[in-house]
């Protein structure tokens, strides 16, 4: 089952509206493969020696999200 279907079923809505409710809010939900290739489009870009995501990518992935995990437990706290 994918992130955005588990996300959907948890939250009972029709398939195909959380994504665009979260969007419509300004938020994003990010794995460490879509936040490693987003930060491969962002920072590495058309210049890159690379075409896909390599490790360095991943870390900052991981590193990323592990921050906004923080910053989100502390905001419910």
């Amino acid at each position: 089952m994918s992130m955005r279907d588990t996300l959907e079923q948890a939250l009972n809505i029709p398939q195909g509206e959380t994504v665009h409710r979260l969007q419509a809010a300004g938020l994003a939900i990010a794995s460490e493969d879509t936040m490693a290739q987003a930060i491969h489009d962002v920072y590495c870009g058309i210049m890159a020696d690379h075409s896909h995501p390599n490790e360095k990518d991943h870390d900052q992935a991981r590193s990323m999200i592990a921050a906004l995990q923080k910053v989100a437990a502390e905001t419910e706290a």
